[in-house]
């Protein structure tokens, strides 16, 4: 599954690669992992078994994939970065552990909360500190970083996130409730700047890239 996200341009013009080198770029498939009973996903799980169930809320994701002006990049988030006639400099980068991209010439460069756009000006505006003239610089979305769901579904684990996606798609990714899930409600974390918000929704909420969703289990 590949996903390609927002594009913010610096002098940008439409297909960035054929732009670039004269032929189209195609990103390599996510890879889907699934719960193996130890690691991130069993900690997340016990997480949500030590804490008690919050109260049910209304949700309202703080940030929409659908049109991607207001999307804040993260760890997980997989960018193709265009510096136009230079080809060295083009390439795909993921944002790591620490939220930053890695490029030649001018090393780390922090990424987490930013949007497309302001990435590709942070690049340009270090490029053209003694390296570049005047640099042109793209910067779009190949991957977001993937989502969690965890609970009484038959495969929990971690998934691409693909855009628009609700709980219910996520839940059917997932395999489906198992029988013993509680099919009309799920909790949902949500991390954004540092901060985690936990809210009780329903299946039609949107799902946001590095959601984590929890499906209870019913009592009756």
């Amino acid at each position: 599954m590949q996903t390609t996200g927002p594009v913010a341009v610096m002098q940008a013009r439409p297909d960035l690669d054929s732009m670039a080198y004269g032929q189209p770029y195609t990103a390599p498939q996510p890879v889907v992992v699934a719960d193996n009973g130890g690691g991130a996903i069993a900690a997340l799980s016990n997480s949500f078994a030590a804490t008690p169930a919050p109260m049910p809320v209304g949700y309202a994701a703080p940030m929409t994939v659908r049109n991607g002006t207001s999307y804040h990049l993260d760890a997980g988030d997989r960018l193709r970065v265009v510096v136009y006639g230079q080809e060295g400099l083009t390439n795909s980068y993921a944002i790591d552990a620490g939220g930053s991209i890695t490029m030649p010439l001018i090393g780390a460069v922090p990424a987490r909360g930013r949007t497309t756009a302001g990435l590709a000006g942070e690049i340009a505006a270090r490029l053209r500190n003694g390296y570049i003239r005047e640099p042109s610089v793209a910067v779009e979305i190949e991957t977001y970083r993937p989502f969690f769901i965890l609970g009484e579904v038959l495969a929990p684990g971690q998934y691409p996130y693909v855009p628009n996606m609700t709980v219910e798609s996520a839940v059917a990714i997932a395999g489906g409730f198992s029988p013993r899930a509680k099919r009309d409600l799920v909790t949902i974390t949500h991390t954004e700047n540092g901060g985690a918000m936990r809210a009780v929704v329903p299946l039609g909420t949107p799902l946001s890239p590095g959601d984590t969703v929890f499906v209870g289990e019913r009592w009756f």
